[in-house]
């Protein structure tokens, strides 16, 4: 196409390209608002204020080749373990992907929260949690939990207990934040549209990609590892 022939378009056509970028831009502003007003009665910034729950849900992140989480990874790591010694949670749930074997952030998780003297049948693994949807509709059918504090930083936060809600869990999130992190621009614009994808699959109902047995989290985490490492 042209810059001749663009300009030739008729008015009507204008007025209905640039009505319909309107109406798409009001539907995904209406949603992204629709989920943070909807956690956000839940979602506390300090430990102190959190209520006690049986579990926190810790929610993956990138981690390295060497083993170790990513600084965004290790703060959520950090805030779970912190809800732990103070005895707001009893069990902490590390949800990530681990969909193959060159690439493994629960056993990651695990490690670090085990290095800490978090007692092993106290660290549940989900191996499946591929997104934030999975994880919390997994936690809800596949661990059986029904109360829980969500930890991730605040940028996801909202969706992450919006999420959590929806499956039927009595959610409360805790932001994670411990310093400024970079190209958070990236993801406040990956968030907005994160939340259309969430929203989408409340609507839908969506099943999560695998279930499984039912791994109650009243029980032994032990039962999730895939590795037997001697505490």
């Amino acid at each position: 196409m042209t810059l001749r022939s663009l300009f030739s378009f008729p008015l009507r056509h204008w007025k209905f390209l640039l009505l319909s970028t309107a109406l798409l831009a009001l539907l995904i502003l209406a949603i992204n608002l629709w989920v943070c007003h909807a956690a956000a009665p839940h979602c506390y910034p300090r430990l102190a204020d959190v209520p006690a729950r049986p579990v926190a849900i810790v929610l993956g992140a990138r981690v390295y080749d060497n083993g170790t989480p990513s600084g965004m990874l290790e703060d959520r790591l950090q805030t779970a373990l912190e809800l732990y010694q103070s005895g707001r949670v009893k069990k902490i749930l590390v949800s990530g992907d681990h969909g193959r074997t060159a690439y493994d952030e629960v056993n990651v998780m695990r490690r670090w929260l085990q290095d800490r003297r978090v007692a092993p049948q106290d660290i549940f693994m989900d191996h499946a949690g591929f997104d934030t949807y999975n994880t919390m509709t997994r936690a809800r059918q596949v661990f059986a939990v029904d109360s829980a504090v969500i930890v991730t930083q605040d940028f996801h936060l909202p969706r992450a207990v919006y999420l959590a809600r929806a499956a039927g869990i009595d959610a409360v999130g805790l932001q994670a934040d411990r310093y400024f992190y970079p190209h958070l621009w990236y993801h406040a614009v990956r968030e907005s549209v994160a939340r259309l994808k969430a929203f989408a699959e409340v609507q839908l109902h969506l099943p999560p990609h695998h279930l499984g047995p039912q791994i109650p989290i009243t029980g032994d985490g032990q039962a999730t590892w895939d590795e037997k490492i001697t505490p």
